[in-house]
Parts: structure tokens; sequence; C-alpha cells
């Protein structure tokens, strides 16, 4: 299905976002490990989300309805799937479950879409090897498929290379408080994105897990803890949010996104002060954040803590005047496409002159014009060239139903603007 986006004058106002992604991956590990019934509130609904619960199911986890989703956690005590557990292209969700196995008495087979069998894992299995589980991937390419025979593991010190993804030392934080030894681990490269790591720890702690750590060198997760069965809210998804920000952003149009303070652990919520600097200004009230005014200046924006957003920056500053610099993103190469080359490409297509350099991107300002955008199965790609369909006729978003993999409704609620 191809979307073509009219421009309009937008009509502004309030939209809502589902709940965050990386919460919902993270409560759902956090609750299928606990002590017994969780109730998870505003869970995102999505492929990507899904594919987590799924997989849970395969250990022999019951979850249970929607909004409110129950998940009724097994103590850590779980068994290998019989058949391989499939995850599709998510990422976060193949990594999580690889560490996930490492509990689980017999050998699990991990594996998803071809793009996914060339997103590394080769770190974290060394992790995994270190505290004493088997943990290889046959094509010995450090990618998927993945097999784990855990036994289980009983725990104690992981050298962790995090330079390329940050996920590595979040899916180990996430089995540490299960491991009869707990768990330290010393982090040798990075990590990137680290305020994920951050709300890893924040769930972990929500879920009442004490956890030490000094800076974001080292962690110690004691052993034999119980996550706390209990309820949880899901904040709204900061990185959805930043769709309509970037609306109000290229239209002029005052948006406001319900339900989120800037107080939020997430680290997207940084896109917010990126467009003030671009010239717009931001308004916090009961009902939500409000971004308001253009973006007519470009700026320099080291995006390595927040590389989820980078398309959409890149994206409000094709049409900011004078050359935008994202900087330390290499690792966008690895993600559900490569950003990098993908956000390039398409920029170039509506006749923005951009320059890839080793870890980034410079995007040189001007007049867009119309293009047939291809996303690569990429939500994040198609949801932000989506936004400069408002201002630009001709824009048309190829295979526009690869939103869901992180927000279904996303064209519902592109049409109230």
């Amino acid at each position: 299905m191809s979307m073509e986006i009219m421009p309009r004058t937008i009509r502004g106002g309030a939209v809502r976002v589902p709940g965050s992604k990386s919460y919902t991956h993270r409560m759902l590990i956090a609750a299928a490990l606990s002590d017994g019934a969780c109730t998870l509130v505003n869970p995102l609904a999505s492929q990507d989300t899904e594919l987590t619960a799924g997989a849970l199911r395969c250990f022999g986890i019951d979850i249970q309805g929607s909004d409110p989703l129950t998940v009724r956690g097994s103590g850590g005590r779980l068994d290998a799937p019989d058949k391989p557990v499939f995850l599709g292209n998510s990422g976060t969700s193949m990594r999580f479950v690889t560490a996930l196995a490492a509990l689980a008495r017999g050998r699990t087979v991990i594996t998803g879409t071809p793009r996914l069998q060339q997103r590394p894992v080769g770190d974290l299995l060394q992790g995994l090897t270190q505290l004493g589980a088997t943990a290889r991937s046959p094509a010995q390419n450090g990618c998927p498929p993945v097999e784990i025979s855990g036994g289980p593991v009983q725990g104690g010190a992981v050298d962790l290379r995090c330079a390329v993804s940050s996920q590595f030392l979040s899916a180990l934080l996430l089995i540490g408080p299960c491991l009869p030894k707990g768990l330290t681990i010393n982090v040798q490269e990075g990590p990137v994105s680290r305020p994920y790591i951050d709300l890893t720890v924040d769930v972990m702690q929500r879920f009442g897990i004490d956890i030490a750590r000094r800076g974001y060198a080292q962690f110690q997760v004691a052993g034999r803890q119980a996550y706390r069965c209990g309820r949880h809210v899901v904040e709204p998804d900061c990185s959805q949010a930043g769709y309509f920000w970037a609306a109000a952003a290229v239209t002029g149009t005052p948006v406001t996104v319900a339900g989120i303070s800037r107080q939020s652990k997430q680290g997207d919520i940084r896109l917010l002060s990126l467009f003030e600097k671009m010239g717009c200004r931001s308004i916090e009230s009961p009902q939500g954040l409000t971004l308001a005014g253009r973006a007519a200046r470009a700026v320099t924006a080291d995006m390595a803590d927040i590389p989820d957003v980078v398309p959409t920056l890149a994206v409000v500053a094709a049409f900011a005047r004078g050359d935008t610099v994202i900087r330390n993103v290499g690792h966008l190469k690895a993600k559900e496409s490569d950003r990098l080359a993908v956000v390039a490409g398409a920029l170039e297509k509506m006749g923005v002159r951009v320059r890839q350099t080793g870890d980034g991107l410079v995007v040189c300002g001007g007049k867009p014009c119309g293009a047939v955008i291809d996303p690569h199965d990429d939500h994040r790609i198609a949801m932000s060239f989506a936004i400069a369909g408002l201002v630009v006729p001709g824009v048309v978003i190829r295979n526009a139903r690869c939103v869901e993999k992180s927000f279904p409704d996303f064209w519902k609620e592109f049409k109230k603007l």
C-alpha cells in the first residue's frame, strides 16, 4: 500500500501517541520474570511488541488481554521452546529474548527476517558465553539465527562491548536478578544510546530490583532477587511524539502531544530542545507538550544517545536555513534499514543536498520537492517523510503499512492534523 500525502494547512491541536515501545518491551520482560500477576496499563500494541509477547508465550508465560495487559510471571523459571522463535525484524525483541533464553532449560533457537539476520548480536553472545551459557551464531557471523543453551546460567562478571547497541547491556541487566550469583557488567566500549540504559534501570527499579552502577562503566545486580508483581503504567512514546512536533516545526502550526512531560526518562524528549534551537518554542501544560513556531535555522547535534529521531530531525532540517550537522550515529547503519543511507537517498530524491560522513549526515536546507519515497520497510523512515508531505506536493510513501511495526494508528492520528 502506498500513501500519497496531500499538502494542507493543518489544524494543529492535540494528538495522542501510543505507549512507549521501549518501556513496553522492558516491562514485558520484567513482568514475565516476576513473582506473580502483573498488570500493564497503556502498553504499545504493535508488530514489535507482539513479537516480544509471542516469544514469551513460547517460553510458557501466560499473557492475556490488550489494555490492560495481564502477564503472569514465572519467577525466572523457563523452559526452552520446542520450535524456533521467529522475531521478524525486531532487533529489541531479538536481543532481549536471546538473553532471556539463557535462563531456560534446554536449547533455544531464535531467528527472524533476512534483515534481522544481518543485525549484529555477537557482543551479546560473547557476554552470555562469559556467564557460562552456550551461545552461538551457527553462521559464525555474529548475527541471527542464534542458538542458546543456558541450563540455566549461574551468573558472574562480564566484560561487555556496547559500541554497536545499548540493547546488549539492557538485555543482560534484565536477566541479572534471576541469576543465582548475580551479575557484574564491566562496559568495555560505548555504550551508545545511553538513555535507553537509564530506562532499563528505571523499569527494573519500578519492579523492586536493587541495582548499583558506576555511571555507564559498571553495573552490579545482586542475584536471587524477585521482580515484584503489580500494576505498571506505560507512558506515551516520545519517539512517536516527535513526528507530530516535526509537523509543527515545518508548518508553523502549534501541535500538542497529550500525556507527555519534560520529566520523561525517554531520551527522545531531547528532540524538543533541538527544535527549540532551530527557532521553535515548547509549552508544557496539564494537557501535554506543545511545540509552536517554525524551525527556521540549522543546528549541529550529537545524536549518539537519540538515534531513533535522526530521520525526523533530518526531514525538518531539509526546510531550515543552513547546513544541519548530525554526528555520532554510525550505529544507525545496523537498524531496520541502513538509516543513514536510506535517509540520505530519500532526501536527495526530494532535491535536497545531503552528505554522508563517517558517522552521520550533513543536510543542506532548501526547498524540497515531491518524490516517491521507498522506506525500505522501515517504520521511522515512512513516518518521518510523511511530515514533508504536509508542505510539499507529490510526496508518496511506498509500503505505508510498515508503520505498524511501532505505531499501527499513525495514519489515523496523522489525518487529525
